[in-house]
């Protein structure tokens, strides 16, 4: 038994894509609730203004994407697209927000913009709404 092959098992391809999903949007949620929560308490917000757009605006496009695409992440449900959100927020926070700062206060933000890449890259898997659909849909075009 050879163990050089380089060709990847699907389902272990699936299921590892099913568990990254899950952790990662798990782990980015809890970036995203305790902006949720300074949005919904009213108070002054004190957040970056991106492109002018004001401080609540750019808040609340922010935790769309942390939060909402975070939990359509985790159900594989419109993963692309949720995924293309989360890119561009980690490109803002990497490259933007932090763009003079030193590579440690970018580094998690370029983390979840890599693992954001390669979902966006594969897609869902399997193992998820997406998957579901597109299984129903080749079932449906006998």
């Amino acid at each position: 038994m050879s163990y050089s092959n380089t060709k990847a098992n699907p389902i272990i391809f699936d299921i590892v894509l099913f568990l990254v999903r899950l952790f990662i949007g798990f782990a980015m949620i809890s970036h995203g609730f305790p902006k949720l929560q300074t949005l919904i308490d009213g108070g002054e917000i004190q957040f970056y203004n991106f492109l002018g757009l004001g401080p609540e605006i750019s808040l609340g496009l922010t935790v769309f994407a942390e939060f909402v695409c975070s939990i359509f992440l985790i159900l594989g449900l419109f993963t692309r697209v949720a995924a293309g959100f989360l890119i561009f927020t980690m490109a803002i926070a990497a490259f933007v927000v932090h763009g003079a700062d030193g590579f440690d206060k970018r580094e998690l933000s370029l983390l979840y913009l890599s693992i954001y890449l390669i979902i966006i890259s594969f897609g869902a898997g399997r193992f998820s709404i997406d998957g579901m659909i597109e299984k129903r849909r080749r079932a449906n075009d006998w």
